[in-house]
């Protein structure tokens, strides 16, 4: 497999990573409203926190590497973890998400520490969030809101902040609610009666009203927004469907080594970061096998467990990349604790998107920093994944083979003499299809080749 692709000093991965890090959050800062008229709809800023889940079922190692993959997501959102607490429940409560004798106990942990921030690892209900932030005095975040304040940070296209923006609105609009004297504040009006002072007594909208009001006319445009840019993205790929060029898809779990495997493959210099959901907004790069033939590799948005349905449903104009694909990458850390568990929560998400039938290679990732007693479990388990390290160049040269051996072989069998002054037609067919034998005569150039239907109906006038 060979990539043509100019490689400057500093790659824009690399001043993407360095632009990022300059704008680290600063330890200390107040996460307190200054203006209680603002309602919960605000970018979140976390600190110092605590992290609660609850084991409902599977072992305790497996709640235990759910509340470690918490303890990723916040410290990527910029937050200082101090203490994690796993309770075992049949099931959450229904009115504080822990039971309710543990609520005390939890407080006990946030004073403590010093603690400013509670991290639930589940998606609480409004009256969940609402009842245990009003008994442990600190403000409480669920696991969906922290992915999606991950998501805020890291979304760099004009697509993917309006995903990201979508996704959040369509989470907050049901947990909306005043913030001190807010609710009953009124916004119109100007009669008699009772209310908040001159000019607002009287009949008319509360803020929490005018608040739903305005996101639910900024949740129409956003979905305008996207329903366009979709139309542009299925423009771009029925161009490349067209052209009967190959598509690859790289998937798999956050944080599992895509970019870098990207990276490995084409040289394409695209941010890499040791961080969940480093990078939303997908790249597409062209390269071509060994034997000639072209196509693209596109690396996708990471998962994660329990990946919030917003998020699914706002990207899923992205994540259908992968459902148009001919093959996908599927990436896993091979130095994970679970990595068996990151494929299911992957094919999870495959499935949604309608990406599920189509053929799939396995790629474990980061063999450099897996032992030997979990490399020979996976390669029991999967015989046909390749293990490389895109670190150390481990396994890529076999990775390129496995992936040419998968590309969509085109289904003509054709023998053409071309004249000389066709020669972009020769290029053409060296571009999407495949050349088993040349020969050039005084006629022409005589060629055997294998190509799709739509190029053999090209080239029907210059068949022998």
């Amino acid at each position: 497999m060979r990539t043509e692709v100019f490689e400057p000093d500093v790659t824009t991965g690399e001043l993407e990573l360095e632009e990022r890090h300059s704008l680290r959050r600063v330890a200390g800062l107040s996460t307190e409203l200054t203006d209680v008229t603002e309602v919960e709809y605000r970018q979140l800023r976390l600190e110092r926190v605590v992290l609660v889940g609850v084991w409902t079922e599977g072992t305790i190692a497996d709640a235990e590497n759910s509340l470690t993959e918490l303890a990723a997501l916040a410290e990527t959102a910029g937050s200082e973890v101090l203490e994690g607490l796993i309770q075992r429940r049949s099931r959450p409560d229904s009115a504080t998400f822990i039971g309710r004798g543990k609520v005390d106990e939890l407080r006990d942990v946030v004073v403590a520490t010093g603690a400013d921030t509670v991290i639930c690892d589940g998606e609480l209900s409004p009256s969940q969030l609402r009842k245990l932030e009003q008994q442990v005095k600190v403000k409480v975040v669920d696991r969906t809101a922290l992915i999606l304040d991950i998501f805020a940070q890291h979304a760099k296209s004009k697509e993917g902040k309006a995903q990201v923006e979508l996704a959040q609105l369509q989470y907050l609009l049901p947990r909306l609610r005043g913030w001190g004297e807010s609710l009953s504040r009124q916004g119109g009006g100007a009669g008699g009666g009772s209310g908040g002072g001159v000019g607002t007594r009287g009949p008319g909208e509360t803020k929490i009203e005018t608040d739903r009001r305005r996101i639910n006319t900024r949740i129409s445009r956003l979905k305008r927004e996207i329903k366009a840019l979709r139309t542009v993205r299925q423009t771009k790929r029925s161009k490349r469907t067209s052209s009967g060029v190959p598509a690859v898809a790289i998937a798999g779990y956050t944080n599992a080594g895509k970019s870098s495997l990207l990276n490995s493959l084409t040289s394409a210099g695209v941010l890499v970061e040791d961080a969940l959901f480093a990078t939303l907004d997908p790249t597409t790069r062209r390269t071509a096998a060994e034997d000639g033939r072209v196509f693209t590799i596109s690396d996708t948005v990471g998962f994660v467990r329990h990946l919030p349905h917003h998020i699914v449903e706002a990207f899923r104009s992205t994540l259908e990349e992968v459902a148009y694909s001919d093959l996908v990458v599927h990436v896993v850390d091979g130095a994970h604790p679970d990595p068996e568990g990151q494929v299911t929560a992957v094919r999870e998400v495959l499935g949604d998107v309608g990406a599920d039938r189509i053929p799939e290679l396995l790629v474990v990732n980061k063999m450099d920093a897996a032992d030997e007693e979990t490399i020979l479990r996976l390669k029991r388990a999967w015989p046909d994944a390749v293990f490389v390290s895109a670190r150390s160049g481990l396994g890529i040269a076999e990775l390129h083979v496995a992936i040419a051996e998968r590309l969509p072989r085109p289904a003509v069998d054709l023998r053409v003499l071309l004249p000389y002054d066709r020669g972009d037609l020769v290029a053409r067919i060296h571009r999407v299809g495949q050349v088993l034998e040349t020969r050039h005569t005084e006629e022409g150039t005589e060629l055997r080749v294998r190509v799709g239907e739509q190029l053999a109906a090209d080239l029907a006038a210059f068949r022998m």
